[in-house]
């Protein structure tokens, strides 16, 4: 294909990943007042009682409504944009490694479904943490947009980070990258986990950055891993033909020598 074409076949799956998103935006909009409530729980097992978040303005509910709508739209159809994200690639891949693609696939749903549950897990933890640097005698009063994008940015953040590994194996099974390119990039990969923790950990100790961090750096090492030992099969690296020719060397050898006898 050429690179019009190409651009024109990205241009499609965005079209399409961008549809899906959309579709389950709008049943994501129906979701929004349980989503809302199980948000807010953190806050209210904090406080003891119900949260009362501020809307500035008079549009401001109503913004918040598309806007919870549009993030559960992305959580909803995550299966649907990371199969075309896949689709993108397999034109380029051979028979097995379109199997390969559709395992990454597969792969891929899970990570991002574990790291926004990881995030879910954080956020009472954060919210907790926070609160408990509210001086005596004073109320924290909430803005309603700036609670609910803290939420939903940390879930998707921790739910994006964890494809970032299965995006360099799957460079690496296409040939676009070797491990040995990864492997050589290690400083970078340290330092983006680290700023990365560091922006989406919203809890003031270090800790929990620290272990989001080495989480990250171990994704990252298992798909250089991975990527490696798909280099070295693709070198020829499989144990059966070396082991096939040593016996026929020696076999060949054992009946030289029984013909100079």
């Amino acid at each position: 294909m050429r690179v019009t074409e190409h651009l024109l076949e990205l241009r499609k799956r965005l079209l399409l990943a961008l549809a899906g998103i959309f579709v389950a935006a709008i049943g994501g909009w129906f979701l929004v007042t349980p989503t809302l409530n199980w948000m807010q729980e953190p806050l209210r097992k904090v406080s003891g009682q119900a949260p009362q978040l501020n809307f500035q303005t008079i549009g401001a509910a109503f913004d918040m409504r598309i806007q919870v709508s549009l993030w559960l739209g992305v959580l909803i159809s995550a299966p649907w944009w990371i199969f075309q994200i896949g689709a993108f690639i397999a034109p380029g891949l051979k028979r097995k490694e379109k199997i390969y693609i559709t395992t990454f696939g597969l792969v891929g749903i899970v990570l991002f479904s574990g790291g926004a549950l990881s995030g879910m897990w954080v956020i009472p933890k954060a919210v907790s943490i926070l609160n408990s640097f509210t001086p005596d005698g004073s109320a924290m009063l909430l803005r309603a947009d700036s609670y609910i994008t803290f939420f939903m940015r940390l879930v998707l953040a921790f739910g994006l980070s964890c494809l970032a590994p299965e995006i360099l194996v799957v460079l690496n099974f296409a040939g676009v990258m070797k491990a040995k390119t990864m492997l050589k990039g290690w400083r970078w990969a340290v330092v983006l986990a680290a700023v990365f923790s560091a922006v989406a950990n919203p809890l003031p100790t270090a800790w929990p950055m620290i272990v989001q961090m080495a989480a990250l750096i171990g994704l990252y090492l298992l798909a250089v891993g991975i990527s490696a030992i798909n280099d070295w099969i693709k070198a020829g690296g499989s144990l059966r033909p070396r082991f096939g020719k040593n016996r026929r060397k020696r076999k060949h050898s054992e009946a030289s020598s029984a013909s100079e006898q």
